[in-house]
């Protein structure tokens, strides 16, 4: 009987044979001439040579801005530290003399 069980497991494992895993497909690599490099961005303050951001000038501050009023960061502007610094100041400036909003609430409201 013992033989007989040992036939029926062998021939159980003939019949299922061993399945290696199946390996993810891969994507094709993209070529190094397809990939766009992106240039670095240059602070505008620093090729201008602009030594005082001026909060008085709203229209000068607006590209630093987002739709909603927030202050862009520097990484999405490509200012550097020493002009965001300056460039925040005069943001915050313009705010508190209302050159500038705090939220774009009113836009939504009311249209530009």
């Amino acid at each position: 009987m013992a033989e007989e069980t040992t036939q029926q497991t062998q021939a159980q494992t003939e019949e299922k044979p061993a399945q290696a895993p199946t390996p993810a497909p891969q994507r094709p690599r993209p070529s190094m001439r397809r990939q766009a490099r992106r240039r670095a961005k240059v602070c505008q303050f620093c090729v201008e040579k602009v030594d005082y951001i001026d909060y008085k000038k709203p229209e000068l501050l607006l590209p630093y801005i987002s739709p909603y009023g927030k202050m862009l960061s520097r990484r999405r502007t490509g200012v550097c530290a020493k002009h965001q610094r300056r460039l925040a100041k005069a943001i915050k400036r313009a705010r508190f003399l209302a050159l500038l909003p705090y939220t774009a609430e009113h836009i939504r409201r009311y249209g530009s």
